[in-house]
């Protein structure tokens, strides 16, 4: 089946077929995405020791704030480009893939200058302690020398969704996941390169995926291919990117200035163990967070597809049986990290205080996650369809004006337990939110279809 044929099914096919289609690749990847991670996170605490998992965890919010210029630039190209695709214009689609290339180079550039040379007062403002910032500028400096690669790769595998080749973008996540943990067993285990061979693992792993990514669209006889004359930035392309990926930007700068408050917020009220506690409860909820986050970008084709062809039963039809799957994958993550939190955190470490630290992070941090798959695919249907601005209010909702407000107040009656009481308040909070505002618009959807029936009859 050639590409152009795959993009037209995307209009035809049964949804539900073209969702398991194209989320269950995406669902691979984005959980062998995690994983890699968090093989990391096994290798430094089972070898490394359990400062080293503190010092990993201070690192998070740096890789929000990278994964926040990637989202930016990523999703923004991958949702145009399935739009243009639904209305046919396959030149503007092939020009916004060369513009993705040229602005991921430029802005992966740029972050990994400026955060060089910043790194360690960046670092201590994350929470880094005496203890944790050697452990964290180690690993930083290795991610940031290599991140325009990673920025890249992220982005390309985006667009590759995009472009009707969902299973080319799982092959190239799992590729970098089997190469990571070959890399860590020989920069870790053998080597002894500590929590630098971690990172060294992670950029050669993810150079390597791209390079096999920039082959597949150097292939003229795709409907989209890179070649010469869509790489210069056209203002108009840029700001439709920006402009739908701005809403998965903020939300993961919103996620960088979150987990900023929640570190510094353990630190003071608990200390580096606690810190490496909640990473460690923070990468058990991200297995799950990744599905349905993979399950959110095979519905993006699908979404996107059809409101540009303004077929809006299937529209409504891909969303619902999203929301199912969604809230499907949380409730089982939910009982993992309420029953079962010990065998997760001995995968990490052996250390006791850090094991007692762990389990009751993790049970507090995923308390509300039945509900939290509902405000995911709703937040991110909205991104799909361009309605962006709804789609910032309802990432802000969830992570800025309600977590952080609580992470603020509530330790000062509770402490610790306080920083814990937040996470699955501000969840809940959310996903209220969410099912109000999802309410209002599905009776707006639900006319403007009766009305397109009947201009069609």
């Amino acid at each position: 089946m050639d590409n152009k044929k795959a993009t037209l099914e995307l209009g035809t096919k049964p949804v539900g077929h073209l969702l398991w289609q194209y989320a269950l690749p995406a669902i691979i990847a984005m959980t062998a995405s995690s994983l890699y991670n968090i093989i990391d996170r096994m290798f430094i605490g089972q070898v490394v020791g359990p400062e080293a998992i503190a010092g990993l965890t201070i690192t998070f919010p740096f890789m929000n704030l990278a994964g926040a210029f990637g989202a930016a630039v990523g999703v923004g190209a991958s949702t145009a480009i399935s739009v243009k695709l639904g209305q046919k214009d396959y030149e503007t689609a092939e020009n916004i893939l060369g513009n993705t290339v040229t602005l991921n180079l430029i802005i992966g550039l740029a972050f990994s200058v400026v955060c060089l040379i910043f790194l360690d007062p960046i670092l201590l403002f994350f929470g880094a302690s005496k203890a944790t910032l050697p452990y964290a500028r180690d690993f930083m400096e290795i991610i940031l020398a290599g991140n325009v690669f990673s920025h890249m790769y992220f982005g390309m595998n985006a667009v590759l969704r995009a472009a009707s080749k969902p299973k080319q973008a799982m092959y190239a996540t799992i590729f970098t996941v089997v190469m990571n943990i070959i890399l860590d067993t020989v920069f870790i285990f053998w080597w002894r390169w500590g929590i630098r061979g971690a990172a060294f693992a992670t950029i050669i792993s993810q150079t390597l995926a791209l390079c096999y990514q920039m082959k597949l669209f150097s292939n003229k006889n795709e409907l989209l291919h890179l070649k010469k004359g869509i790489y210069k930035l056209k203002a108009q392309l840029v700001k439709m990117i920006i402009a739908i990926g701005i809403s998965p930007f903020l939300m993961n700068v919103c996620a960088c200035v979150v987990v900023i408050f929640v570190n510094n917020q353990i630190v003071r009220y608990g200390g580096d163990m606690a810190v490496g506690g909640y990473g460690i409860s923070f990468s058990v909820a991200t297995i799950f967070a990744m599905f349905v986050i993979g399950l959110n970008q095979g519905m993006q084709p699908i979404a996107g597809y059809n409101y540009g062809s303004q077929q809006l039963d299937r529209l409504m039809r891909v969303l619902k049986l999203a929301v199912i799957a969604a809230t499907c994958i949380m409730m089982f993550g939910w009982i993992i990290g309420e029953f079962f939190p010990q065998y997760i955190a001995r995968l990490f470490t052996t250390d006791k205080e850090l094991t007692k630290m762990s389990i009751i992070a993790t049970r507090f941090n995923m308390l509300a996650f039945p509900l939290i798959g509902f405000q995911m695919v709703v937040t991110n249907f909205f991104q799909c369809i361009g309605k962006v601005k709804i789609s910032i209010f309802l990432s802000l909702s969830r992570q800025l004006l309600i977590l952080v407000p609580m992470l603020a107040i509530l330790p000062l009656f509770f402490n610790l337990y306080g920083v814990w009481y937040a996470l699955p308040a501000s969840d809940a909070t959310a996903s209220l939110i969410a099912f109000v505002i999802m309410t209002i618009y599905m009776r707006k959807f639900k006319r403007q279809f009766e009305s397109s029936q009947l201009a069609n009859s």
